[in-house]
């Protein structure tokens, strides 16, 4: 928000304002491994302490720790809004609803997943009487033996994918928050999953060298992407192991992936195609994400640097935005029951690769 809205709100909202332009640092006293931003709902009026101005939304950050806690920050301000203590090792990942409710998913070297509820006013049942308790724990997600280092929601917020030193995913509900299935198929260990917008797909990539792309109302493999050296851009005498994916990532539009792996390369995949359309130079990749508007990819490094990235940008076809607009609220099996033709279905559950 500007300055200037802010200060016509009263006195403060013109404090909060003073300080939009500057750096600002966030004191976690831990070593920080995940980080996830969030909108944060308007604050009404009669709130005692708001954490945004009144009637304006704001942004939050939550950072996972080394000790296991989980902080949430107001980003404006620098203002702590919570502590989220659970988690008994590292909080690797974290993400939050992508449909602006204030739900948050952590993933921990603990083995665990916890869901929480970080809404104002939460009412826990105390004796016979009811305590107002922001940021509650909802639920314990239990099933890996490894490390859970990734999760994703899928934007509809009806799933969740998590992916830990296993050779499956882990596909859950998040309504029930129960275990829908695993997802095997992997020869090595799944390091990174991630949604297409539509909620229809979702890719896992693994240290075997492989992104293999699901539909996750069913299980099926749709299609496996294999990651080929270029034997000229590795030297001769590096000990990196080329088949190690990183990370994956879709395009905001998802016509496109993003993909990074130790043979020092970012690729980028057209969603049809089985090879890739642009490849790029960079060392010491560990993750990869689009910008929210397309156009630029970030990627982190194990040195510390993030890098920024030109991508393809494409105009979606009539065809796609209309599959993508069916599909953000039809199901496969929902696609499959209605009375269309089965090339039209084939279409509108990607299985015209």
């Amino acid at each position: 928000c500007k300055a200037s809205e802010r200060k016509s709100r009263g006195g403060k909202a013109e404090t909060r304002s003073r300080g939009a332009a500057k750096e600002k640092t966030l004191e976690c006293g831990q070593i920080v491994w995940g980080l996830a931003f969030s909108a944060w709902p308007a604050a009404e009026d009669g709130d005692t302490d708001p954490a945004c101005a009144v009637g304006l939304p704001c942004l939050v950050l939550a950072t996972g720790l080394n000790d296991g806690q989980i902080k949430v920050w107001e980003v404006q301000t620098g203002h702590l809004l919570f502590s989220l203590l659970g988690h008994q090792d590292v909080v690797r990942d974290l993400s939050f609803a992508p449909n602006g409710s204030p739900i948050l998913v952590s993933a921990s070297r603990d083995k665990t997943l916890r869901v929480w509820d970080l809404s104002r006013d939460v009412l826990l049942p105390s004796g016979d009487t009811f305590l107002l308790s922001p940021g509650r724990q909802v639920q314990v997600l239990s099933g890996h033996v490894q490390w859970v280092y990734c999760c994703s929601i899928s934007p509809d917020c009806s799933m969740l994918c998590s992916a830990a030193g296993e050779k499956s995913a882990l596909l859950w509900s998040m309504r029930s928050y129960t275990l829908i299935r695993r997802l095997e198929g992997h020869q090595s260990s799944v390091v990174s999953c991630d949604f297409s917008p539509d909620s229809a797909l979702l890719v896992t990539a693994s240290y075997d060298a492989c992104v293999i792309m699901w539909d996750p109302y069913t299980g099926e493999q749709l299609r496996t992407l294999r990651h080929v050296p270029l034997h000229s851009t590795l030297d001769s005498s590096s000990e990196i192991h080329t088949s190690s994916l990183r990370s994956v990532c879709f395009s905001p539009e998802g016509l496109y992936l993003a993909t990074v792996a130790d043979d020092r390369l970012l690729r980028i995949w057209a969603l049809e195609l089985r090879s890739p359309v642009a490849f790029a130079p960079m060392t010491n990749g560990l993750c990869c994400m689009y910008f929210p508007h397309g156009g630029f990819i970030a990627t982190g490094t194990r040195d510390g640097h993030v890098q920024f990235w030109t991508a393809p940008r494409v105009l979606s076809s009539l065809k796609h935005l209309c599959r993508k607009a069916l599909r953000t609220f039809l199901t496969t099996y929902q696609v499959l029951a209605l009375p269309i033709p089965r090339k039209l279905k084939e279409f509108l559950t990607y299985r015209t690769f």
